[in-house]
């Protein structure tokens, strides 16, 4: 797209023709507390390569996951992807690929997204899945808006030790009617699962939203919460943010759950500052008409040739809003294929393969700074994140680290303010990309920072 700048009478002409004075007036609504006071200090003309100087310094300034010690996750992951992955991403028939508003025509964008959703209901051994949603935190609000319409019940129940934004996210999507607050139920954020989210389900209940590994990397115990859940009317959401985990663990679909969420941007999406990320959805066949999004089907057609079609659009732009399950209006796309994509190279045995390396180096990790004075590791149970509780409030090794290069992981303080008894915690991730020379690296500086 050219950038056609505007002269001052032209702006001026169309100030007026839409009836206010000046440009300030279109932002009115928008409170005066979040305008940036400050300037820029950006030149108002510069060359081209002027201003890319400029910007590559500014860039620099950042520490780069490749280039230091890196431990953090907490829902975002640096993984290995393949070259081919980008490579053929980028060829031109993906890469242009939008929303197919004639979906029969796009055979090949129907038959990526058929593929993948096949990909995602196996590994969470659920009926059907989705064409993908945003990210792993609206797919989860989506699921308690869905929770409420298959059951027909408003309260739902957050356990602790759900991801801190995903909780966030809910609380946005949930209370933006206004309705009372007992229709959500949020436990105290809890390093060590206290809150016996059992105890809360009632017949009013439309369903619980419980993580695993959960955000401090503790294994869930599914099949329990599914059968109290269900002697209740209730549904049981599984939040998935570290896909790769389903490598070794019980697919959530096999102990219970009812709709599975998760975050697909460890496969075939690498880190970036903000996204793009991947949803991922699946549920029951029974409860495919409540399933937000698109669903991609595959058929024959009157040849008796294989084909492809938008079995199910419950919210596009051809779908009446007050008919439509959700705001969704697009998928993906890009992002899904990369996953797909990823999740073809590997097979099977490579993904197993490749959650036993997380979980091997995350082992590793533990067993070098379990011995370090002034650190205690939370976790009975984990996958390739941990807890530990330092002598020390985390948030200022973290930072005393990051001067060293060292990304040593998040302070559980950033995410949970105002809660003095979780500041020293500090949530590390450890995947096939975590070297014995990075854990080496962490543990004498922590070590230092420590003493």
């Amino acid at each position: 797209m050219r950038y056609l700048p505007h002269s001052n009478i032209e702006r001026e002409q169309m100030l007026k023709a839409i009836g206010v004075n000046e440009i300030d007036e279109l932002f009115k609504v928008v409170p005066a507390s979040v305008y940036k006071k400050k300037s820029f200090e950006l030149p108002n003309h510069s060359p081209e390569f002027l201003v890319q100087a400029k910007l590559e310094a500014m860039a620099n300034k950042n520490l780069c996951a490749a280039n230091s010690a890196f431990f953090i996750g907490g829902g975002a992951y640096r993984h290995h992807v393949p070259a081919s992955v980008d490579h053929l991403i980028q060829r031109s028939e993906w890469l242009t690929a939008y929303t197919p508003y004639q979906p029969e025509i796009s055979q090949g964008t129907l038959q990526a997204l058929f593929e993948f959703q096949t990909q995602v209901a196996n590994l969470m051994a659920m009926d059907v899945a989705n064409a993908s949603m945003y990210d792993g935190s609206t797919a989860t609000a989506e699921a308690a808006l869905m929770a409420r319409r298959i059951t027909r019940k408003k309260k739902i129940i957050l356990s602790s030790s759900l991801h801190p934004q995903y909780k966030d996210v809910v609380k946005t999507y949930l209370n933006d009617d206004g309705k009372s607050e007992g229709d959500l139920i949020c436990l105290p954020d809890s390093e060590d699962n206290k809150g016996n989210i059992s105890s809360l389900i009632d017949e009013n209940t439309a369903a619980i939203i419980v993580q695993t590994p959960d955000f401090y990397g503790h294994l869930r115990d599914v099949k329990s919460l599914a059968e109290a859940a269900h002697a209740q009317g209730a549904l049981l959401i599984v939040v998935i943010t570290e896909i790769i985990s389903l490598g070794l663990l019980e697919a959530p679909g096999s102990m219970g759950a009812d709709i599975v969420v998760a975050e697909g941007q460890s496969l075939g999406n690498p880190l970036n500052y903000g996204g793009p990320f991947l949803g991922l959805m699946a549920t029951r066949q029974k409860y495919v008409r409540q399933l937000p999004g698109r669903l991609c089907g595959e058929t024959i057609d009157a040849n008796g040739k294989r084909g492809y079609v938008l079995t199910l659009s419950t919210r596009e732009q051809h779908i009446r809003r007050e008919k439509a399950t959700s705001n969704i209006c697009t998928n993906a796309g890009l992002c899904s294929l990369a996953f797909s994509i990823h999740l073809s190279l590997l097979g099977q045995k490579g993904f197993v393969k490749l959650a036993r390396l997380n979980h091997a180096r995350a082992i590793a990790m533990v067993k070098t700074l379990e011995k370090i004075e002034g650190v205690e590791l939370l976790n009975k149970t984990f996958f390739n994140e941990v807890t530990l509780r330092l002598s020390k409030p985390a948030n200022e090794v973290v930072e005393a680290l990051a001067k060293k290069n060292i990304l040593c992981g998040i302070p559980v303080s950033r995410l949970v303010p105002n809660e003095p008894r979780l500041e020293n915690l500090l949530v590390l991730a450890a995947t096939e990309l975590t070297t014995d020379q990075d854990i080496k690296i962490l543990a004498s500086s922590l070590a230092k920072e420590l003493s």
